[in-house]
């Protein structure tokens, strides 16, 4: 028994050996996989295994039916978007055997036809890198690329964008690429692909070749691809990207998004170019108010509009001299015409005793505040509950209201008739002109400020702001002459009027002027250069900071002198390089401060992610002098990232971790920069960090954080942060200087009842005005 005990067992163990030697057997293996394949499947294999078997014979004519029907059979199966098509697949283990055959083959028509499979088949067999599916299709025939689907077209138009590259670097040419992409374009822009035709013509360089394929049906998508992908790339090629399509919207007679673009561009000739195009004056009155809410100065001359009724009416517009009228209408329509008092925005009767006590009290303070919100809410209006009704010895208000205020409060109410006047430059002037006779100077001060705010985006052939301020930027007194200087910088804000600007660089150079006076000028001068890059300013105010002693340099004040330098450079972005190393001499009181001023005004709305990662490493340092330069840092994050949505985003990010790991100085400058952020656009996660950080212990951090509550929900009437802050009104009743934060908020958030807005961006987020941002 044992001996046949052993001889079984050594018998098992030879049939195990034979066991495992099919399961290493390719063979066996591709028969186990052919069991699992339905009969169809089969079939279609086994035929396309003798479809590469016929390749391979000597007779042309067999070649030739083999690759027709291999090309059929790959051309007209489907397959599911996570899948290989099945030709493909069972073609798969040929891939090595064809490409070697095709070595082998003479030059033909044949050989093309094989190149072309190959270069198909290239598609899932290619190793990564080799851009064999390219290499094929070049050197097979030019038949329509199309019909071998979209995946394979999109494939080579991978391959075609990394060979370009590789050219470039070799400088090999690249005529026969280029036939290509003419195809593949083609291809695209009739399957509703404009994305992925416009993605390959920026790879190669040649966006011009769309002018040729884009039509009525799909320049629309073509251009707002254009338009949006411009955001995202980095200068010159978005300016390339942006002259594509507004050449394209002229092409299709779209002139409104053409103008657009042209003010984006900042290109005047393309300005002037869409006026010319377009024949219709119902259009050109469109274009008008486009320029007009852009805040530009744009000549309209006799040569562009020979009929002088048409100019007279579009240079209505575009002067905005039926501004308040229409604003007006609306208001009427919407009945919303009805004065509001600072007690209706307050809604002290909502809260409890102790807050709505405070809220009665008659101190200059709060009498300081009402006037801030009174002008805010009826902005435009023409008429309130303080400052314009008649003057009535038994109710004790109205009049009297200038002089229940103090020193610089007289000021701000005097100059609250100028915001209530808004834009109605003949009413507003004849009702600021009483205040001119005045013996306290603080009431003229306000009333120039008046003058200045009522003409704020109106143009006057007349100029009545300059007329009645330009004789005042000298007197003695410093609040007379900053009250004028400001004036004239809101009335003329963007305008780059020279009269002003010869008015004006004087006081620069006085080296006797008060500091507060030479700030304020360069401020005005800011405004009124806008965006301009004017070296003769700049130059001026470069020389003030230069001029100033080491403690003059040290004030507040002085930060308002790099302020209005950034203010001529707003989003120019390169062009502030000069100017940027020039700062670098200045004393160190001030260098640093005026470094990150002028970056923050030169790429204000570009969304430049490497400028804002620079102003994020200032923000890392930690400083051991007393150095200001950090809290402009975190403004101009704010600035830099306001551009599009993902920008926003992403900073709200960077802001909060800013908050939780940054200094004192910086946490104090983070509530505001989420108000520039978000201005007038109440996103719910900042106003709950803002809301959070009203109750900080710091009480700058709860100042600013109040303040930005105010900006985020400008004229919106949000309800939300309307009932937060009532709150902190209740909150902060014995706090003075908190609660007249959170009444001009309130007064922010009503601002014009709810029609005026803070936002410096219009045509759907898609233009910065320059004067919108001052």
């Amino acid at each position: 028994m044992a001996p046949e005990k052993n001889s079984s067992g050594a018998g098992t163990s030879r049939e195990e050996a034979p066991v495992k030697v099919p399961a290493k057997d390719p063979k066996k293996k591709e028969e186990k996989k052919d069991e699992d394949l339905s009969e169809e499947d089969l079939a279609l294999k086994q035929q396309l295994e003798l479809y590469v078997e016929r390749v391979q014979d000597p007779d042309p004519g067999l070649q030739k039916v083999a690759l027709e029907s291999m090309r059929q059979e790959i051309r007209t199966s489907t397959s599911s978007m996570t899948s290989v098509p099945k030709p493909l697949k069972f073609l798969r283990p040929h891939y090595g055997t064809l490409k070697a055959y095709y070595e082998t083959m003479k030059d033909s028509d044949l050989k093309r036809y094989l190149a072309d499979i190959l270069s198909v088949l290239a598609l899932t067999m290619s190793a990564e890198g080799e851009r064999e599916s390219l290499k094929y299709r070049l050197l097979g025939s030019e038949g329509d690329i199309g019909s071998w689907g979209h995946e394979y077209v999109r494939n080579l138009a991978g391959e075609i964008a990394q060979e370009y590259t590789k050219r470039q670097s070799e400088e090999a040419p690249i005529n026969d690429l280029m036939e290509l992409v003419q195809q593949i374009v083609a291809f695209h822009m009739k399957h509703n692909a404009e994305p992925e035709a416009v993605d390959l013509l920026m790879e190669v360089e040649d966006l011009d070749m769309l002018m040729e394929h884009v039509d009525s049906t799909n320049f629309k998508r073509t251009c707002l691809y254009l338009t949006s992908a411009a955001r995202y790339l980095p200068g010159p090629d978005d300016m390339v990207v942006l002259d594509i399509a507004y050449m394209i919207y002229l092409k299709f007679e779209e002139y409104a998004n053409a103008l657009q673009i042209a003010l984006f561009l900042d290109n005047m000739q393309y300005v002037k170019q869409v006026f010319t195009s377009c024949g219709d004056l119902l259009r050109r009155k469109q274009f008008c108010y486009i320029l007009a809410r852009h805040g530009i100065t744009f000549e309209l001359d006799e040569e562009m509009f020979p009929d002088d009724d048409e100019r007279e009416a579009l240079l209505e517009i575009v002067n905005n001299t039926k501004l308040s009228e229409g604003y007006l209408t609306l208001a009427r329509d919407i009945e919303v015409m009805e004065p509001k008092s600072p007690e209706d925005i307050y809604k002290a009767h909502l809260l409890d005793g102790r807050a709505s006590a405070s809220a009665s009290v008659d101190s200059a303070r709060q009498n300081l505040a009402a006037t801030f919100v009174n002008a805010f809410v009826n902005a435009g209006f023409g008429q309130d509950k303080l400052m314009t009704v008649q003057s009535d010895p038994s109710s004790g208000s109205s009049g009297n209201w200038l002089f229940k205020n103090k020193e610089h409060g007289k000021a701000s109410a005097a100059a609250s008739l100028g915001m209530i006047l808004l834009w109605e430059v003949d009413s507003g002037l004849s009702q600021l002109d009483k205040y001119f006779h005045s013996n306290d100077n603080h009431v003229i001060a306000g009333a120039l400020l008046g003058v200045g705010i009522v003409n704020c985006n109106i143009k006057n052939d007349c100029d009545p702001a300059l007329a009645l301020l330009g004789d005042y930027i000298d007197k003695e007194d410093a609040s007379i002459r900053i009250g004028a200087i400001m004036g004239l910088g809101l009335a003329y804000a963007g305008s780059q009027n020279e009269q002003i600007r010869a008015k004006l660089s004087p006081i620069l150079n006085d080296a006797k002027a008060p500091l507060d006076v030479l700030a304020f000028t360069a401020i005005s001068l800011g405004l009124i250069y806008v965006g301009s890059c004017n070296e003769e300013v700049a130059q001026s105010i470069i020389f003030t900071l230069m001029d100033r002693s080491e403690s003059e340099l040290g004030e507040p004040l002085a930060r308002l002198l790099p302020l209005g330098l950034g203010l001529l450079y707003l989003g120019k972005q390169e062009n502030v390089e000069v100017t940027a190393e020039v700062a670098k001499t200045f004393n160190e009181k001030i260098r640093k401060h005026c470094d990150m001023t002028l970056v923050s005004c030169a790429y204000a709305g570009t969304g430049n992610v490497l400028k804002v990662q620079n102003l994020l490493g200032h923000c890392a340092q930690h400083l051991e002098k007393g150095e200001t330069h950090q809290a402009p840092a975190v403004l101009g994050i704010a600035m830099v990232a306001m551009a599009e949505e993902l920008g926003v985003e992403m900073a709200i990010r960077s802001l909060e971790h800013l908050l939780q790991y940054g200094e004192q100085n910086i946490r104090r400058a983070v509530p505001l920069a989420l108000g520039l952020l978000c201005i007038a656009n109440p996103k719910v996660n900042v106003m709950d960090t803002l809301s959070r950080l009203s109750h900080d212990t710091d009480s700058e951090v709860a100042m600013a954080a109040v303040i930005s509550l105010g900006l985020i929900g400008a004229g919106t009437n949000n309800a939300r942060i309307a009932g937060m802050l009532r709150n902190l009104s209740s909150y902060y009743y014995k706090d003075a200087s908190l609660l007249f934060c959170v009444r001009i908020a309130q007064g922010l958030v009503h601002l014009g009842k709810g029609l005026l807005t803070l936002n410096p961006y219009h045509s759907e987020r898609f233009l910065l005005s320059p004067r919108g941002c001052c």
